[in-house]
């Protein structure tokens, strides 16, 4: 009986796609799913000929497998990834490996991780990005899990992997239990902002500025160049330029209301249990929900009033072009560099020591966010693998100094005219707040102290010593707990 060098569980366009880059690469795979009839459909199909077998049980999947056997799931994070494990680990032995290549929640990762361990197997949480052509060609592949199982399943996720211009693969060993899957959550987060400044920009060309679909189209060919070289940069170009049977831009068709998997929102809940802004991100996430809100939006902008009637943009037109790019270029910056903290965060609070310049050339190529200036991230943490903030970083500090008054009057603008750009306005905010030595939080801690005893820091006291005082002249002697930031 031959035996297969992977197997790989769940056959919708991802799982068949990894499945085929395997086997181009030399491996064979043993692939199964709930329905069999897919089976049949795969291996009779586009997998003819192949060095790809159809399992017709999870049994047979795994007596076809090489020892220690390595079987992938790509199948529905949640539930399903729970019932699958449950299903194979009476038929594996010790050291045997589960790989979830799901988007599953890195903190059911962490608990699957001490799960499997617990019964003598390794498991590994990965995360892969690209879509269905990256999974077929090469995507971006972020692991973590049971160290150990590195080793075996390595040859494979590099052979797969996408390759920066050097040829080094975008895959590598990220860290324990759920650190895989929180990258690959963040890099999700990214993703959610990138794509809101984007539309940003998009919807200050077409509203304030007043051009039409080919003049944006032309301008965002030419940003996908240089520091703004980038997959959405350059999808956003492919999309302007296409119309439909009748010659009219098929994005004037589409309804706008957009749709989200989880990951970003995800993202925005671990930013706040790890006490670490991730404004910009978080922006993106609302304003999906608040573009599903179609019909009431439509209802309020016959009753909510805004600002009078604009002549638009008035002045040198390539000007304001290129300050948009300077706000888009600070704006993007900022969303890198609040994913990164986040990161950083992360990594103290579960032990993962993540190499974070390793981390930037992991998206280098391959994955939905790939650009151009991810190697200057990479740059910039091995210079400093202590860098606390991206934009504490001298070249990104300088590309911010140098966009500035670009990116202020970019948001000055579209708030005189009434454009929401939530993702726009939040990374300035976020770049004054935190350049700015003393914020009104005194103000805040001192309401805090009136109306429920919470204490404060002095400024003229060590740090961690608390005062409070009796604001009214009749309080009681009795403090609040102490606080957390």
């Amino acid at each position: 009986m031959k035996l297969y060098d992977i197997g790989l569980i769940g056959l919708a366009v991802m799982g068949e796609n990894l499945a085929m880059n395997m086997e181009s690469k030399g491996f064979s795979v043993c692939v199964y799913n709930r329905s069999t009839d897919k089976v049949r459909a795969f291996t009779e199909g586009r997998a003819k000929g192949k060095s790809i077998f159809g399992a017709f049980s999870l049994s047979e999947l795994i007596e076809r497998l090489t020892v220690p056997r390595k079987v992938m799931l790509m199948v529905k994070a949640g539930t399903p990834v729970d019932e699958y494990i449950e299903a194979i680990i009476p038929l594996l032995s010790p050291g045997d490996i589960i790989i979830d290549g799901g988007n599953s929640h890195f903190a059911d990762t962490i608990r699957r991780t001490r799960y499997v361990e617990s019964k003598g197997l390794l498991y590994v949480g990965t995360g892969v990005s690209g879509g269905e052509e990256g999974a077929l060609n090469g995507p971006s592949i972020m692991p973590g899990g049971s160290g150990d199982a590195w080793q075996y399943i390595a040859p494979v996720f590099k052979a797969i992997a996408a390759k920066t211009d050097d040829d080094v693969p975008c895959c590598e060993w990220v860290g324990g239990d759920g650190a895989g899957h929180f990258v690959k959550m963040v890099h999700n987060g990214i993703e959610y902002g990138d794509i809101q400044l984007i539309c940003e920009a998009y919807q200050i060309m077409k509203t304030y500025a007043g051009m039409d679909t080919s003049a944006m189209q032309a301008v965002f060919r030419a940003w996908n160049s240089g520091l703004l070289d980038s997959y959405l940069i350059g999808i956003t170009g492919d999309i302007l330029a296409c119309n439909d049977e009748h010659g009219n831009p098929v994005i004037d068709s589409i309804l706008d209301t957009a749709g989200q998997k989880g990951t970003g929102k995800w993202a925005s809940v671990a930013s706040l249990d790890e006490g670490v802004p991730l404004t910009l991100i978080g922006e993106a996430v609302y304003a999906r929900c608040l573009s599903a809100m179609k019909e009431e939006r439509v209802r309020a902008s016959l009753i909510l009033e805004g600002p009078g009637a604009s002549s638009g943009y008035q002045g040198d037109e390539a000007g304001f072009i290129e300050d948009i790019r300077k706000a888009l270029l600070a704006s993007k910056i900022v969303s890198y560099a609040q994913g990164f903290a986040l990161l950083r965060a992360a990594s103290d609070s579960y032990g993962w020591n993540l190499n974070y310049g390793s981390i930037a050339m992991l998206w280098r190529e391959g994955c939905i966010i790939r650009s151009a200036f991810l190697s200057n991230i990479k740059t910039a943490f091995e210079e400093d693998p202590k860098l606390e903030n991206l934009m504490l970083d001298p070249f990104f500090r300088g590309t911010l100094a140098e966009a500035q008054d670009s990116w202020r009057r970019v948001c000055a603008a579209a708030l005189k005219n009434g454009i929401a750009i939530p993702a726009f306005t939040s990374a300035l905010t976020y770049y004054d707040g935190y350049r700015t030595a003393c914020l009104p939080a005194n103000l805040l801690q001192a309401m805090r102290d009136y109306f429920g005893a919470h204490t404060y820091e002095r400024i003229d006291k060590p740090r961690g010593e608390m005062f409070h005082t009796d604001w009214t002249g009749h309080g009681g002697a009795t403090l609040s707990t102490g606080y957390s930031v």
